[in-house]
């Protein structure tokens, strides 16, 4: 496997960080989850956008440019002959010392690992997932901001740990009002009398699945609305969608012993799986873009 790291591709044992690396020693910094399908990478400058937004959001000056984080993300792919993979481009504050302060880093990093990733939830597409709500809170905005993705996931792990614990495949975060936020890495949407019901973002992440699921959504004339949901909302949906970049597109079928709708994939999931597939299939920035 090669990586980049800092403008150079090196073999994965060679590819190395500071044991003072900011990043490493507190969480400090940032990534993206990108996919690249059949030699396309997907939403590219979506995903790059929101990469230096979250950089922007905690002060963190990323040494390249667009271009050229695009540029090496492509490269990274081609080195590794990747036409169908799973991206992880990651600034990191850098190299400081053992004190928070981060002027104490003077250049931040930059690595980007690719690899091939199929699909995540292997047979439960089909089948569908089971969720957990869990006691863990979602980050309040006021406090780490869930638009950030940081390298800070200790959040999301600690729901996740408690989901494992309680045998679901993926746990189910409320805010600390008591609504709906979205899943240890995922957005959720809920399905009632043929309308699309999903949290506003300011207390989940702005997923680019997300949008692509209501735009799709959309173009198929299904009604969609964004507004604050609880348990009740989750326990009598006639279906319930989780999306992601590792994701994709998949159906919850059962949450906290209830079963979900008819405890199988329900149409309008079916119909947005199918039509993902389709658009990822076909959209993207190409690899070897001339």
């Amino acid at each position: 496997m090669i990586i980049y790291k800092d403008g150079n591709y090196l073999p994965e044992e060679q590819a190395r960080i500071s044991v003072f690396d900011h990043g490493f020693l507190y969480g400090d910094g940032v990534f993206e989850g990108i996919r690249c399908y059949n030699g396309r990478v997907f939403r590219l400058k979506e995903h790059i956008d929101r990469l230096y937004d979250s950089a922007k959001t905690i002060d963190l000056q990323c040494p390249i440019t667009k271009e050229e984080m695009t540029e090496a993300i492509c490269e990274t792919l081609r080195r590794n002959n990747l036409t169908d993979a799973y991206i992880r481009p990651i600034v990191t504050r850098g190299v400081g010392d053992l004190g928070l302060d981060p002027r104490k880093c003077k250049v931040a990093s930059v690595i980007i690992v690719a690899v091939t990733w199929g699909a995540m939830y292997g047979d439960l597409y089909e089948k569908g997932l089971r969720g957990v709500t869990v006691s863990i809170r979602r980050n309040p905005a006021e406090c780490l901001p869930p638009n950030v993705k940081s390298l800070n996931y200790l959040n999301n792990i600690l729901a996740k740990i408690e989901a494992n614990y309680k045998g679901g495949d993926e746990a189910i975060f409320f805010d600390t009002n008591g609504y709906l936020s979205e899943g240890s890495g995922d957005n959720l949407y809920i399905v009632k009398n043929g309308e699309i019901l999903t949290p506003p973002t300011l207390n989940n992440l702005r997923g680019i699945s997300r949008m692509v699921l209501l735009e799709i959504a959309r173009a198929h004339g299904i009604p969609v609305k964004e507004q604050n949901l609880g348990y009740f909302d989750i326990y009598t949906a006639d279906e319930l969608i989780c999306t992601g970049t590792a994701a994709e597109v998949a159906p919850i079928t059962w949450v906290d012993g209830r079963t979900i709708g008819s405890g199988k994939p329900g149409p309008v999931t079916i119909q947005l799986m199918a039509a993902f597939k389709t658009v990822t299939a076909n959209e993207g920035y190409p690899i070897n873009k001339k």
